[in-house]
Order: C-alpha cells, then sequence, then structure tokens
C-alpha cells in the first residue's frame, strides 16, 4: 500500500480519541492537531459517573466539527484492575462507545513508547516504586485493550521514538513527515497501522 504520514491518517477522522499510559507524551500531538488540522481539543474529565461512566465520553462526541479528545476511557480499563481491582468502565459500555466512535468517522490514536524510556520518564518525575513497578503491566493492558477496541473502531498506533539529547531539535509536531506502513483500518478491522513519531525524551503528558 502507498505510503502516507501521520498528518494524511489522521485527517481522515472526524474524530481522534488520543490515549495512552503513564509517561507517553500526547501534549505535541494534540497540540499539531489543532494547529495543522483544525481540530479542537478537548480533555475529558477523570471523573466517571458511578451509573454511567461513559457518559460524558458520549457527550462529547455531540460536539461539531474536528474533535480530538485527551481521553482516559481506556485508561479506566487498564489502570482499574491493575489499582483498584476493577474498572468502572465495562468492556459492554467501552464497545458501544468505540461504535459511537466509528459512526462519527472517528479512530482511537493509541500513543506508546518502549517500556525503559516510560520508566526513566515517570523516575524523573519521582514516580514511587510502585508506579514503576506497574509499567509493563500497564503497555501490555494497553495493546490488549486496543487489539480488543479495533473490532469495533479504527485504532492508530503512534510508537514514539525518543531523540538522542546530543541529537537535533526534534520537531515541535510529531509525526510530521514521518511514514505509516499502512493506511488506517476501517471499523471492524483487526490490522493495526503502527506509525512512528519521533518525541523528545522528556515529554510532558502521560
Amino acid at each position: 500500500m502507498p505510503e502516507m504520514n501521520l498528518d494524511h491518517s489522521v485527517a481522515q477522522h472526524r474524530t481522534l480519541i488520543v490515549e495512552g499510559c503513564d509517561g507517553v507524551g500526547r501534549d505535541a500531538l494534540l497540540a499539531g492537531l489543532a494547529r495543522r488540522h483544525g481540530y479542537t481539543v478537548t480533555r475529558a474529565s477523570p471523573d466517571l459517573p458511578h451509573v454511567d461512566p461513559v457518559r460524558p465520553y458520549r457527550e462529547l462526541l455531540l460536539h461539531g466539527g474536528a474533535l480530538a479528545v485527551d481521553a482516559g476511557l481506556v485508561g479506566e480499563l487498564v489502570y482499574g484492575p491493575l489499582r483498584h481491582g476493577h474498572s468502572r468502565v465495562t468492556w459492554i459500555q467501552a464497545f458501544d462507545f468505540a461504535e459511537a466512535v466509528a459512526e462519527r468517522h472517528g479512530a482511537f490514536v493509541h500513543v506508546t513508547a518502549p517500556v525503559p524510556v516510560l520508566e526513566d520518564r515517570l523516575a524523573a518525575r519521582g514516580a514511587s516504586a510502585a508506579a514503576l513497578a506497574e509499567i509493563e503491566a500497564a503497555v501490555t493492558g494497553y495493546d490488549h485493550a486496543f487489539s480488543t477496541l479495533a473490532e469495533h473502531a479504527p485504532v492508530l498506533t503512534v510508537e514514539e521514538q525518543p531523540v538522542a539529547d546530543d541529537g537535533p531539535d526534534p520537531d515541535p509536531d510529531p509525526g510530521h513527515g514521518e511514514a505509516a506502513p499502512e493506511p488506517p483500518v476501517s471499523s471492524f478491522a483487526r490490522p493495526l497501522p503502527r506509525i512512528r513519531s519521533p518525541v523528545p525524551c522528556c515529554a510532558q503528558r502521560r
């Protein structure tokens, strides 16, 4: 298939739900989506209603125009069981939301990075030993969650490639000009396109 960069990939979607485990960087990616493609960037509240925890996310989808959400719904599916023994969001609720995203011509964006990179970032922020110990399980959990959700909505995987400290300044818009081997998958498709994106080692958001 023809190569395409991150700009081309995301431009095909009206809605992007951006997620990743603790330590990944999302700010530069979201800023680039707003600046180059006109996405409205929204950060979902971490406080989920007890009776219907997915309701705030469904309400976000009612907004008009191109929307990029700095989200935590998949994070609840991963970190809920790791930290509390259960998730406040059920898989059925997550599947329903994924299908609503697909209906809005949307996709999930899975931002990921190598475990050692995430460990170094969190350690530099003073993360606890418990938080550092769960990183590998969290990365595995996100991979599983997005692989499952890909049955209901497209998933784009952005692999952060931290630049060397003594190298040139990184592109402030990660992914600009970088190639992806496949175009975004359509709804209910299993293969996940992987997009390599240079991101500074000191990326700020998780």
